[in-house]
């Protein structure tokens, strides 16, 4: 699980071998083998022997802004793999390999982006026929980006283009399911321009933490990306493979606003648009946790979805040490 704090004024120290947490309004233990990720959403104070309570035991404490956005982590100093593995990423970024396996990627979440959208038309019978041209053609561009052929360097420009024609067709598709008054107007970041986007931008952040550490703890290097070119600071990777993971999220906050959960007073006012205030953190971030502990049927094994982003990226580094560069 994911232990969150997001109380201001909120404590956390250790207790054994786990963690007290304090705020304003109630006090509780938790076992440290029960923790996987500490995520710090608002103003909160940590002892020194609680980090090291959780970094002895494989927990990352992440700091989030209030867009959503983790600005920081706490992760202990030892790599545990070999070096070999970033090495092999690095080479592999720049061949036709390389190419293949971010067209593969991309592949995955276009195919996700239309089941979701298979999955809303059963429920919204009055929109059913523009949802299905919209999985049309969802579909004629996943064919596109599967005749994709080269490397990275030749092909980058033409992979984002495909991928972002995708994303506004299923996001044009997403606001016709909203209820009026939740509608919304494409993507809108920092600060979000509605309600819908506040959700979504906070969900993206729980998740990309949750990338990132499968990134580091696989072996694999966060800021050697494929698809996204390497910029100064940027953990290129991360964006990779979170587009693998975003429709669980996605799917999250549609049902979120379509089972009517969501309430106006979830948000608060900042200029240009909208944040998440702690009521609307606390919902978003249990049925986050519900989601990710759910369990699937994942290249024949069932496997909890939240474990489902670790194994690939194992997979990805095995994949790498196994199959040399081009």
């Amino acid at each position: 699980m994911q232990l969150v704090l997001n109380t201001r004024g909120a404590f956390l120290k250790k207790k054994g071998n786990g963690f007290v947490v304090k705020n304003e309004e109630k006090s509780y233990e938790i076992a440290a083998r029960k923790v996987e990720s500490i995520l710090v959403t608002t103003s909160a104070t940590i002892t020194t022997d609680a980090i090291k309570c959780a970094m002895e035991n494989n927990i990352d404490v992440v700091f989030f802004d209030h867009f959503g956005n983790p600005f920081s982590r706490v992760w202990h100093c030892k790599l545990g793999s070999t070096t070999l593995i970033r090495r092999r990423q690095l080479e592999t970024s720049m061949t036709p390999r390389g190419l293949r396996m971010a067209r593969g990627w991309a592949l995955i979440k276009i195919e996700h982006q239309a089941r979701h959208l298979k999955e809303l038309k059963k429920n919204h019978p009055h929109i059913q026929s523009d949802l299905h041209g919209h999985i049309e053609q969802l579909e004629q561009l996943r064919e596109r980006m599967a005749s994709v052929e080269g490397t990275i360097d030749e092909n980058r420009g033409k992979v984002m283009g495909i991928e972002g024609s995708a994303s506004r067709l299923y996001f044009g598709a997403l606001a016709r399911v909203m209820p009026e008054k939740w509608t919304f107007h494409g993507r809108s970041r920092d600060p979000a321009a509605d309600g819908f986007n506040c959700m979504l931008n906070y969900g993206y952040g729980v998740l990309y933490s949750m990338v990132e550490k499968g990134i580091i703890v696989a072996g694999l290097d966060p800021y050697i990306g494929f698809i996204h070119a390497d910029n100064y600071n940027k953990k290129s990777f991360v964006f990779d493979l979170i587009e693998l993971y975003r429709t669980y999220v996605d799917q999250t906050v549609v049902r979120l606003f379509t089972r009517k959960m969501a309430k106006e007073d979830m948000f608060d006012t900042v200029p240009g648009g909208f944040t998440l205030n702690a009521d609307g953190k606390t919902l978003l971030l249990q049925l986050l946790n519900d989601t990710f502990e759910r369990t699937i049927n994942h290249r024949g094994r069932n496997v909890r979805i939240r474990n489902i982003i670790q194994l690939d990226c194992h997979r990805i580094a095995n994949d790498l040490l196994l199959g040399g560069n081009e």
